[in-house]
């Protein structure tokens, strides 16, 4: 089964944008006034170059004195205007990272709080790239476009009013000829949302295919699967190219209408100018200060024309991370507490998306301080058993309880206490070995630690020079079984009243796997043990066994009773051990 994670609406991506500014409120506010005081300086270096044009040109006696106290003035004001831009980008880079720090925190606790049916279903592609790549593209762009946009658009209308402060009609003139920049800005901004969130997707689509292809190479290679991956992979690879070549479409229109929409105001304020300058209705000062007010206009739509398709590609991104936000969270879960550790389960029904049932009338009593191991086929609905006692699932039909109370209800925490799954699927992260134990117990001592870790057989940490304070690195320094011993050692530090092994050792060689499962076994002597078993001797060292079939419990026993009853069991059994005897007569011999 696999669920497909939302993207957040239109209005939800506005309301956390403006929580994210008002966050960062005082930042912002600084950022605008810098803006605006920088812009503000901005503008009377083309207004005393008009002044300069007109002394000039009216040959006054003491032009040249004018001139160098304009120049002057030229120059002062347009280095404070560097000075104020300049500050204002620091603003506006502190913003930004802030903001893009609190983004990434929320989309982890988004993360981390999913409910577990929705969080095993992911496509592990999909969370990966909103958590990487998408959460990278909302960071980069707050980082360097907010601030360059801010000020591109406040310079804007700094200029824009300047114009019009200057003269209405050449303001009149500029206005109308940027009606070519609206009409292109409007024709991209309708059809880039759906664009970018479909290139979006399929770039997590990619991600997808090739992480489960690297995670099960073993498997593929196994199986002669590698030319079926091959053609999965090709199929995600042209719909990636399609989506963004569909984006690069979209591009290739927008930025040659801007480039020659942006030149128009120029052209007809020089055109409309030139003639109102002919009758005498402006002057030729006034005329050229419009054209530089206007010239310098083509500056921040440049910006905003290089940004508008990153902005679009952010939007996207912050949409998808912010979709966390939309999955549906679980109901309260129940406050009761559980009476004893035993588990019942009571006509227990499930199906994965409405499908056919993958376990169907299954009754089972374990008893407080049972060791049960469950085997069966491949398929046969083990693991969908392990979910569901585990409390990761929900039964269709029937019920699955401990103490009286539904599995699924306990709350989180408490549940962790009562049951933990271990499968073979396993993680260690980027820090030493001690944190790696400590998110389990973080009270606990060295030497817990190292008895856990004794338990499991993972002799090697004594060894390691640094030993419990080694970092542990991606560049492959621990194997599959050391990372697979180390969750194991976290297991023996939880100390649950159930724990559910499904094919937790799978990883280990047979030798050490035997030793773990004895370890374990032994330091959780009363409590409950359920073992998922791949290895028929898991369930010969077993209290009882219960076999699965097509989803159906069809024998449950002791390893002897069922061995001399001759069924499912007994068959497999006498299988499995005269492979292994004839396999032991031949190295004898």
């Amino acid at each position: 089964m696999s669920a497909t994670l939302p993207a957040a609406g239109t209005a939800r991506v506005r309301a956390a944008m403006w929580r994210d500014v008002r966050a960062e409120r005082g930042a912002v506010a600084g950022l605008l006034l810098l803006n605006g005081l920088a812009s503000a300086a901005g503008l009377v270096a083309p207004w005393l170059l008009g002044q300069i044009v007109d002394t000039v040109r009216l040959g006054r006696g003491d032009a040249v004195s004018v001139v160098d106290r304009l120049a002057l003035g030229v120059l002062v004001f347009t280095v404070v205007q560097t000075l104020l831009a300049r500050w204002a980008f620091a603003v506006g880079y502190r913003f930004g990272e802030r903001t893009a720090s609190r983004i990434r925190e929320r989309f982890l606790g988004r993360a981390l709080a999913l409910p577990p049916s929705v969080a095993e279903h992911v496509p592990a592609g999909d969370l990966i790239a909103r958590g990487s790549s998408d959460a990278s593209m909302v960071a980069g762009t707050l980082r360097r476009a907010m601030p360059e946009v801010l000020i591109a658009i406040v310079q804007a209308l700094f200029l824009i009013a300047a114009v019009l402060v200057l003269d209405p009609r050449l303001g009149l003139c500029g206005l109308l000829c940027l009606i070519g920049v609206a009409a292109a800005l409007r024709w991209y901004l309708r059809r880039a949302r759906p664009a970018y969130l479909a290139e979006a997707a399929a770039g997590a689509r990619l991600a997808d295919v090739v992480t489960s292809t690297a995670k099960g190479a073993r498997t593929i290679e196994a199986l002669a699967l590698a030319a079926r991956r091959a053609d999965a992979a090709e199929t995600v690879i042209a719909g990636a190219r399609a989506a963004r070549l569909r984006t690069l479409w979209l591009r290739t229109v927008l930025f040659p209408s801007l480039d020659v929409s942006a030149t128009l105001p120029v052209v007809g304020v020089l055109l409309v100018g030139g003639g109102l300058a002919v009758g005498g209705l402006v002057s030729v000062g006034t005329v050229v200060a419009a054209t530089v007010y206007l010239r310098q206009l083509m500056g921040p739509l440049d910006t905003l024309t290089l940004w508008v398709e990153q902005l679009q590609a952010a939007t996207a991104s912050y949409a998808r991370v912010e979709g966390l936000a939309e999955v549906p969270l679980e109901q309260p879960r129940s406050a009761a507490e559980p009476e004893d550790d035993r588990i019942e389960v009571r006509g227990l029904h499930f199906a994965y998306d409405g499908g056919r049932d993958a376990l169907s009338g299954v009754d089972l009593v374990v008893r407080a301080g049972e060791r049960l191991a469950v085997v069966g086929a491949s398929g046969a609905g083990k693991s969908t058993l392990a979910r569901l006692l585990a409390g990761l699932d929900r039964p269709r039909a029937g019920s699955v309880t401990v103490g009286g109370v539904p599995v699924a209800d306990l709350p989180p925490d408490r549940l962790r206490e009562q049951v933990v799954l271990v499968t073979q699927d396993h993680h260690v992260f980027q820090d030493t070995i001690r944190d790696n134990l400590l998110m389990v117990k973080p009270a606990a001592s060295d030497q817990e630690l190292r008895t856990a870790l004794a338990v499991v057989g993972a002799h090697w940490v004594a060894e390691l020079p640094a030993g419990l304070a080694t970092e542990i690195t991606a560049d492959g320094q621990l194997d599959s079984a050391r990372a697979q011993q180390l969750s194991l050692a976290r297991v023996v530090l939880a100390d649950p009243h159930t724990l559910i092994l499904d094919e937790a050792t799978a990883l280990l060689d047979p030798t050490t796997a035997r030793e773990a499962e004895q370890a374990l076994a032994a330091v959780l002597r009363g409590r409950t043990v359920i073992a998922i078993a791949h290895r028929l001797q898991t369930a010969h060292d077993a209290d009882r066994v219960a076999v699965l079939d097509a989803g159906r419990l069809i024998e449950i026993g002791t390893h002897d009773d069922l061995v001399a009853a001759g069924g499912v069991y007994g068959k497999l059994w006498r299988s499995w051990h005269g492979d292994h005897d004839d396999r032991a007569g031949k190295a004898v011999t």
